[in-house]
């Protein structure tokens, strides 16, 4: 739904006159205004407020934010607001976010000028989370409404919500219930106030009638408009990361600096290599540094042809491609022990052009420090000195060139500048290792390494190593050491449950842990029941939230009871029940990943340091931004720049990054952008009185955290 400035400016004169709003100058052509690619986000310390703002950073698009619990705020009046440039008049912000539709004082003139503002500049208002009243253009809930608990509700995307700015969306929003006990979404459900000129795009039944609530509306009056949204969240709640998407959208017109995607890629580690299984007698695994039973005897677990075949068709049948991260070791030693047979080599090299491979090191070598296994847990050995032996640069680098030597002679489809060192190492570990191997760097770089993993548990910022760039990659809760769904749910009771319990009590030790158990799974059902539930919510929270890092499982998950599936079929599935096909999910390999991090990285400095420059006259786009950064921007589709389509098409839009340039990016949006219908000139109340609390009702938890597990 497109808007350009309203027409009808200079006869809006005597209304606010009426209602005793001080008046805003208004541009000779307000059309002709210059309008900044920027949001001002007045925030209350409240979730609705940070969760918006989460969403404008995650995709890249430039904000600045009020804290109204300040006492050193900026005061919003209308020099804040707006001025003049090169002697055009400008709006310097595109859009408004409040906690709710009035979080002033009454009779505040800051809220005034607000008004004035958006109603001088046609500059949409977001209210975050707000009550339900006729100031909000909604009847109060008290009149055949409802106020409490949505937990759990599958909410419906309207017709007028579908055609506007939640068409990405398939119609069903769910609101998680994570937990019995605990209130998670707490809601106003009402229907548009008589007179009131509303439109629901989001709506749920009123509990015990058969009418619908609105959850979020388009709200018209007094020559200004509002997103009136009535239920509280945070950030991290699968119902505000499905509807984020769409309330940027709304409050930009679809026309702002930043792109966001859905991203998901899965690496599967130690392919031809064999994963040591986990033994639930002595709660270890035999084979690790820290299992030291001498009487224990490792279980290898290691795929099987069938499970290759079965690979393949999963992946054809999802339209899915895994990264497989391989160790060529695995399969020349396996062939030693076998009269020169590795017949799941042999059918993995036949599907080779099925998967995308990556270097995991030959065989897998701990490629940090020397370790010392004589003392539990191991520790870095040392020199008669006191320093520590590190793995030297020769070890570091034989073991990433002679795994891509091994990788071409069997003709992999390589990517020679990406690495997956063994369990991460090299880099820093703690406690034991406190510093990255000083020779691991230059040996990156004697073999062409551009991009190495890390593990985003321990280290979620991407960062350089020498002339590396990391890649953090989300570790699933799907063990590398089993490969049954039994031994998985054994291993997980172990490590989640308290002493008492029979666990190992590292969630006493660590109470914040968010995967703690009140009593042990249940071997034969706690794995379906428990385990695939959460770890394909965690996953998707990343995949929602515009996250592109990827996730990665072992070559033991895709063997025997081929626990990994289920997850990622949970994943897959939950997605396609809620995207239309316009929203794909994107899967990129590890390189284009990196990529994408680093770009954002760039981009956020640029705008931390005042270094961009962006607006909006008319139909014409601008954007400055310093040599060598990509500008990243969501447009309408129809955009183009220099006569030809600007972007991908993306969830209805057309975004993407766009090299640098030494000139100014310039967008042309298409007509249809500046269509608009007329501002409701009708006597609503004026922006005077503030709105009640909104806060949750005592009782009810407003939750700050994500769900559990995350």
């Amino acid at each position: 739904m497109k808007r350009t400035f309203r027409t009808t400016l200079l006869t809006t004169g005597a209304l606010i006159a009426a209602l005793c709003v001080p008046a805003m100058a208004a541009p000779a052509d307000a059309a002709d205004a210059r309008v900044d690619l920027r949001v001002l986000v007045v925030s209350d310390g409240g979730p609705a407020t940070d969760a918006i703002a989460a969403e404008l950073d995650a995709s890249g698009t430039p904000y600045t934010e009020i804290d109204l619990t300040r006492t050193d705020r900026p005061v919003i009046d209308a020099a804040y607001l707006a001025d003049a440039v090169d002697g055009r008049d400008r709006a310097k912000y595109q859009a408004v976010v409040l906690p709710n539709d009035n979080p002033f004082p009454a009779n505040s003139p800051e809220m005034a000028a607000l008004a004035a503002y958006e109603r001088t500049y046609d500059i949409p208002q977001v209210d975050a989370y707000t009550y339900a009243r006729p100031e909000a253009g909604l009847q109060y809930p008290v009149f055949g409404g409802y106020s409490g608990s949505v937990d759990g509700v599958r909410a419906q995307v309207t017709d007028a919500g579908r055609s506007g700015p939640f068409g990405y969306l398939d119609g069903g929003v769910p609101f998680e219930d994570n937990s019995p006990t605990v209130g998670e979404s707490y809601a106003y459900l009402s229907t548009p106030a008589a007179g009131a000129d509303f439109t629901p795009y989001v709506e749920a039944t009123i509990p015990g009638s058969s009418k619908r609530g609105s959850l979020v509306g388009e709200y018209r009056h007094d020559g200004r408009r509002e997103l009136v949204v009535t239920f509280v969240y945070n950030q991290y709640q699968q119902q505000f990361r499905l509807l984020a998407r769409g309330i940027v959208a709304w409050m930009t017109d679809g026309v702002h600096l930043g792109a966001s995607r859905n991203y998901f890629a899965v690496h599967v580690d130690d392919v031809f290599a064999a994963d040591d299984r986990w033994n639930s007698t002595l709660n270890c695994t035999p084979g690790d540094v820290d299992c030291t039973d001498p009487n224990a005897t490792p279980d290898p677990i290691r795929m099987v042809p069938a499970d290759v075949d079965h690979a393949v068709a999963w992946q054809r049948e999802r339209g899915f491609t895994l990264d497989f991260a391989y160790n060529g070791a695995g399969s020349v030693d396996h062939r030693e022990d076998n009269d020169g047979a590795d017949p799941l080599a042999d059918r993995l090299l036949t599907e080779r052009g099925e998967f995308r491979w990556i270097n995991h090191t030959y065989t897998h070598a701990f490629l940090g420090c020397r370790q010392d296994t004589g003392v539990v847990p191991w520790r870095c050995a040392t020199n008669t000195d006191g320093s520590i032996k590190w793995v030297s640069r020769n070890d570091v680098s034989d073991e990433i060139a002679g795994n891509r030597a091994w990788g071409r002679l069997a003709g992999l489809p390589l990517d020679d500048d990406e690495l997956v060192t063994g369990e991460h190492s090299g880099l820093r570990v703690l406690p034991q290792q406190a510093a990255d191997n000083p020779n691991l760097a230059p040996a990156l770089a004697d073999n062409g390494i551009d991009w190495l993993a890390s593990d985003n548990s321990r280290e979620p910022e991407q960062r350089r190593v020498g002339a590396a760039t990391t890649v953090p990659r989300y570790p699933m809760n799907v063990f590398y050491n089993a490969g049954r769904a039994a031994e998985q749910v054994d291993e997980y009771n172990w490590i989640y449950t308290s002493r008492a319990q029979g666990g190992s009590g590292i969630c006493e030790d660590n109470p914040a842990t968010t995967t703690c158990l009140p009593a042990p799974l249940d071997l034969a059902t706690g794995y379906a029941e428990h385990i695939v539930p959460l770890e394909r919510q965690i996953a998707l929270g990343h995949v929602l939230a515009n996250d592109p890092k990827p996730h990665f499982i072992h070559q033991s998950n895709l063997a025997e009871d081929r626990i990994a599936y289920p997850v990622l079929d949970g994943v897959l599935d939950t997605y396609d029940t809620l995207f239309t096909q316009n929203t794909p999910l994107v899967n990129l390999r590890m390189a284009d990943i990196g990529t994408e991090l680093q770009r954002r990285a760039a981009w956020r400095t640029a705008v931390r340091d005042g270094q961009v420059t962006a607006y909006r006259i008319g139909t014409t786009v601008t954007v400055e931004g310093p040599e060598g950064v990509a500008v990243p921007a969501t447009m309408p589709e129809g955009t183009t720049r220099a006569g030809s389509a600007f972007g991908e098409a993306y969830a209805g839009d057309r975004s993407g990054w766009t090299a640098s340039a030494d000139a100014p990016l310039t967008l042309t949006l298409p007509a249809s952008a500046t269509t608009s219908t007329a501002p409701d000139p009708g006597g609503s109340a004026p922006a005077g009185e503030s709105a009640p609390d909104t806060r949750v009702p005592e009782g009810v938890a407003e939750p700050l955290t994500p769900g559990a597990g995350s």
